[in-house]
């Protein structure tokens, strides 16, 4: 015999949110509100625009709430108000203070994109792909004060393929996280949860990523270079610097171990692809961006713009 349903309360901002939320609207369980960032501006007309957890809230005509933060009394009053069972908190954006985690009978549980302790933090996806792991996956974990310190409830496991981009990856674990919830809240509900605490020995920091640390560094290992493109793809795309012109690098393979040229040179220009020596190896950039263009692969790049690619250019 099932348990009762539980009342949810749904605390997330971006698409990877929307998607977990989805997930729970078609469970058994009841999402009596959803918390997510205010309004930002967004597009060429900077046009406030509402989340893609606003969104999907406000067509299956559950309440939003937007607070800035839960520095206002009123604000953490509003949420003891709803009187739920829980609180699912996934990418949100806002630091809930214990008020908050205590405000839910159940309390409150996250999904993150990742396999605690290892990457707490803003980016275990993309630091995942540049740190040249081969799994991830997503941990279902009861809230507490720390940065994702709590209790494990549930993992789940995907290898990361040489494919794997950030965006991949990232939908790959929306899916998987989507999945996992369910579960999760079924065990939950039925008293079957079996809380784990984690090794803290083995935790590492997934900093928020940055536009300035997608500038290739030539003089790293090519492996390197080639895992840091596939994690900043789709954002924020790693860049590199031609003739005092910036171009945005956004595929790459790995072509040669060796490499004897100095790091940075175009050694070799196919007719698809260009080959570039780095500290250790060659690597071979296939889709790049050019100032002012949309991102194209290297063959359509060079059949309109080979003149910019002379064998021992150098990259910077």
């Amino acid at each position: 015999m099932l348990s009762t349903p539980l009342k949810v309360i749904f605390a997330g901002t971006p698409e990877f949110a929307a998607t977990v939320l989805q997930s729970i609207l078609g469970s058994r369980h009841q999402v009596i509100a959803c918390y997510t960032q205010p309004d930002r501006p967004a597009g060429r007309g900077r046009k406030l625009t509402p989340s893609p957890v606003k969104a999907l809230a406000l067509e299956q005509g559950i309440p939003v709430y937007q607070p800035l933060n839960f520095k206002q009394a009123e604000a953490v009053e509003q949420l003891q108000s709803l009187d739920a069972d829980l609180m699912v908190v996934v990418a949100y954006g806002l630091i809930l203070p214990k008020a908050v985690l205590d405000a839910p009978r159940l309390g409150c549980i996250n999904v993150h994109a990742s396999i605690l302790p290892r990457w707490r933090g803003a980016a275990p996806i993309q630091r995942a792909i540049a740190a040249g792991d081969t799994e991830s996956g997503v941990t279902i974990m009861q809230m507490d004060v720390g940065l994702d310190t709590g209790d494990m409830l549930l993992k789940a496991f995907t290898p990361i393929t040489e494919d794997d981009t950030g965006g991949s990856l990232h939908d790959r674990l929306a899916d998987i996280g989507s999945s996992a919830i369910v579960t999760a809240l079924d065990q939950i509900a039925e008293g079957r949860a079996k809380p784990e605490p984690q090794d803290d020995n083995l935790a590492t920091y997934a900093h928020k990523m940055t536009k300035e640390e997608g500038r290739l560094d030539w003089n790293r290992p090519a492996r390197e270079l080639h895992n840091l493109i596939r994690a900043f793809n789709p954002w924020p795309v790693t860049h590199t610097e031609l003739d005092g012109k910036t171009l945005r690098v956004w595929q790459s393979i790995l072509a040669s171990p060796t490499a004897t040229a100095v790091p940075g040179t175009l050694v070799a220009v196919h007719k698809d692809a260009l080959d570039v020596a780095t500290g250790d190896g060659i690597l071979r950039l296939t889709e790049l961006q050019l100032p002012g263009a949309k991102r194209l692969p290297v063959a359509a790049i060079l059949n309109a713009r080979a003149d910019w690619f002379p064998a021992g250019a150098r990259f910077h």
